[in-house]
């Protein structure tokens, strides 16, 4: 477990006096086709879902990692009870037909994203 203050991007902190780098990604450093296949999906549907990827990108190292754990998201998200979802959704029960289709959309493109390569996906920076 790391210890020390929140940070957000590149940033220090001390543990035990040592020094450790850490990095917490952010949507703005995923790939134009990543972006596009997790986060522009969600938000087609609800600004709410969009902001768990979202959170879930400062949890991860790098894009890799970040669309492993949004393809488990969506597969999660899918078994949840009406009441886990309203309460995931911030009281706002959509439509679950159009949810499950929508996590199914992203789980498809995830799956699409993995047979790009990483030196063929164009990112702003």
């Amino acid at each position: 477990m790391l210890y020390g203050r929140i940070c957000w991007k590149k940033d220090w902190f001390n543990r035990n006096k040592r020094n450790y780098f850490i990095y917490m990604m952010d949507t703005d450093d995923l790939s134009k086709e990543a972006y596009e296949a997790i986060i522009v999906e969600a938000e087609r549907f609800s600004h709410d879902l969009t902001l768990h990827f979202g959170v879930l990108s400062a949890r991860c190292q790098n894009e890799l990692e970040f669309i492993e754990k949004s393809k488990k998201l969506a597969e999660e998200i899918l078994v949840l009870y009406d009441y886990e979802i309203e309460d995931l959704l911030f009281g706002n029960f959509p439509p679950r037909v159009q949810l499950e289709i929508t996590l199914m959309k992203i789980i498809r493109n995830i799956e699409e994203l993995n047979q790009i390569p990483i030196n063929k996906r164009h990112y702003d920076f």
